[in-house]
């Protein structure tokens, strides 16, 4: 008797299994889960190749920045130009005006109020 139980217990525990088995497998094959899965997959394949698309454009730049250095340097494009050495004095010079400063290549105006449009 306890056999008989035992197999019944099994087989009715098997066919429970069984039937939420295929009945999930019903409601994955319905048209609209169906169409849900697919949108779902096509946005994930554009959210990759989106991300393959902006990581190759970063590259590229990348190695176009690279590339425009190096021809730069070949042609002597960014090199730096020879600059005439400074002033030792200013280019006009007002040894009267108590604001010149001796020495210096620049003259300082103590309140900063002066204004160009002044002189005109």
């Amino acid at each position: 008797m306890f056999r008989r139980t035992f197999w019944f217990t099994t087989g009715v525990a098997a066919g429970v299994w069984a039937t939420t088995k295929v009945n999930r497998k019903l409601k994955q094959l319905t048209p609209e889960n169906l169409a849900a899965s697919a949108a779902n997959k096509a946005i994930e394949a554009g959210h990759r190749l989106k991300d393959r698309a902006v990581g190759f454009a970063l590259d590229v730049r990348d190695n176009m920045a690279l590339r425009e250095e190096e021809l730069g340097e070949a042609l002597g494009i960014n090199a730096a130009p020879e600059l005439p050495a400074p002033r030792r004095y200013p280019a006009i010079e007002n040894r009267n005006s108590p604001k010149y400063v001796e020495g210096s290549t620049y003259q300082s105006y103590s309140n900063n109020s002066y204004n160009r449009n002044e002189d005109h």
